[in-house]
């Protein structure tokens, strides 16, 4: 007798900031912050690449960083984030986004960064 094996079509778990910085920092991961350019000035976390969510929707290019390693996508809350995954996935990049975004990020008290370089916030 053949049984049905349900199969999930839920995406896995996204990763926490902490487990992001240290995959970023052991040169695993690349972070993209997807979020628009005056919420990237205002801060953004210290080893992340920018493209907007509207521009890599239009068809950006993803940055030469981003292209030969695992993308971790970020933005203020994730939802963003959950739709930015898509892109890169769809053009063969293995990609996931970070578990509450920015907000997360600074919750767990890890670093951010201003365009400027010194400490920064988020908006």
């Amino acid at each position: 007798m053949i049984h049905d094996v349900p199969v999930s079509s839920a995406r896995p778990r996204p990763p926490h900031p902490q487990q992001v910085r240290q995959q970023t920092r052991d040169g695993k991961v690349v972070p993209l912050d997807v979020r628009e350019t005056p919420e990237w000035r205002a801060g953004h976390a210290s080893d992340a690449l920018h493209l907007p969510l509207s521009r890599l929707m239009a068809g950006a290019s993803l940055p030469a960083a981003a292209r030969d390693k695992p993308v971790v996508t970020i933005c203020r809350s994730g939802r963003r984030s959950q739709q930015a995954v898509k892109v890169p996935a769809g053009r063969g990049v293995e990609a996931t986004d970070v578990a509450g975004g920015m907000t997360a990020w600074t919750r767990a008290g890890l670093p951010v960064t201003s365009e400027g370089g010194s400490g920064g916030g988020i908006a």
